[in-house]
């Protein structure tokens, strides 16, 4: 039973974390949804540049691969680092934290119990969820600082 529920968050918790990210844009004032928008976009492609950039100069063999056991659920034997999603998951709760602090809490507890259960069972090591969590803020950390704070100041409240 506790591995069926390690693989379902693991593998397909990530789903409700979008959803709840429709939620969270259809819930906005509708004047906030093209910085929505825009914030996501640059943050998505930011985060997805960056983690190709990372992957081709560090390269971490999955658990599975280095310890010789058999994962929870199958999956490739490739490069590990970084981990797409808690990438997609932090890059989310990243956006969702220049927006709302408050509602960003719930997005990052998801990602960190998305990161645990890859981690869990065994397609991926710590490393990999923490550079993609890294990732995610740096994205957003740029986005903040060269875009958005520029065009929004009350994203700095």
């Amino acid at each position: 039973m506790a591995d069926a529920v390690i693989i379902f968050i693991a593998q397909y918790l990530y789903l409700f974390v979008l959803l709840l990210g429709a939620v969270f844009f259809f819930r906005a004032p509708r004047s906030e949804w093209k910085r929505l928008i825009v914030c996501g976009a640059v943050v998505a492609a930011l985060a997805f540049i960056a983690s190709r950039i990372a992957a081709f100069f560090y390269y971490d063999p999955r658990p599975f691969v280095v310890g010789r056991f058999t994962p929870l659920f199958p999956h490739a034997a490739d490069n590990g680092f970084p981990s797409d999603h808690a990438l997609l998951t932090g890059a989310i709760a990243t956006v969702i934290y220049l927006f709302n602090k408050k509602w960003s809490i719930a997005f990052w507890a998801l990602a960190f119990l998305i990161g645990w259960a890859r981690v869990a069972s065994g397609v991926h090591h710590a490393a990999d969820i923490a550079g993609s969590f890294a990732i995610a803020i740096a994205s957003g950390a740029v986005y903040y600082f060269f875009i958005g704070r520029k065009r929004t100041p009350e994203l700095a409240r």
